[in-house]
């Protein structure tokens, strides 16, 4: 475990055992360091943070960010709260992308980071999701965009079945009608559908048991 990681996970030590359970579990399951260490400085968006671990890391690891973390889970938004309480650099509200456009953030945002969350949408909305996300950075700035992908391998099949789990079971995720899990070149096309220009597909997937695939764009040039 790295520093930085411990250095995250100690703020979520005063939660409860089913929370920093959660927390952990995330930790040793995503390559979150990945994100971090391709994200920029600047004011950055966390779109869909849930309990905040990856805002934590941005905000750790780069004390010249400053990270705006939002989630339309109260519950988690709560617990995340109350683990970064104390962080200067970290804010964290309860809402959708859609109302973070709308309380004034148009093109100030350097980088967003979208972690697992897109799968959890209908499909139907991935086009305004995207596009919305577009719309709150600045020219040049970056879209950091974590995704499982659907390539059919037994990863593939056992993320579906732990999401099921996680989602429809345990209702520890919140979802919103989707679990799509798209093959990269189809998801390089809807990112670039939405007005990105696709600089970089990062297989993470090596050592883990899910295939993690980071995209990394910018907002096209008109």
């Amino acid at each position: 475990m790295s520093t930085l990681l411990e250095q995250a996970l100690l703020r979520y030590d005063g939660l409860p055992v089913a929370e920093r359970f959660h927390v952990h579990a995330r930790a040793f399951s995503a390559p979150l360091s990945a994100m971090v260490a391709r994200t920029p400085m600047g004011v950055v968006a966390d779109i869909g943070c849930g309990h905040g671990l990856l805002s934590t890391l941005l905000a750790l690891e780069g004390p010249g960010r400053t990270v705006h973390g939002v989630d339309p889970d109260p519950r988690k938004v709560a617990w995340a709260r109350r683990a970064l309480a104390g962080q200067p650099n970290v804010r964290i509200e309860e809402g959708t992308v859609e109302e973070t456009l709308d309380r004034g953030a148009p093109g100030r945002f350097d980088a967003a980071v979208v972690c697992d969350v897109l799968y959890l949408l209908p499909e139907e909305k991935w086009a305004g999701f995207l596009s919305t996300v577009r719309g709150l950075l600045k020219p040049g700035g970056r879209l950091l965009l974590k995704e499982v992908e659907g390539d059919g391998s037994w990863k593939h099949r056992k993320a579906l079945a732990q999401e099921w789990v996680m989602v429809s079971l345990l209702g520890r995720t919140k979802a919103s009608g989707g679990m799509a899990l798209k093959p990269r070149a189809e998801m390089t096309r809807d990112l670039e559908h939405a007005g990105f220009s696709v600089r970089e597909v990062v297989d993470l997937g090596q050592g883990y048991t899910t295939p993690h695939v980071l995209y990394v764009a910018e907002p096209s040039v008109p």
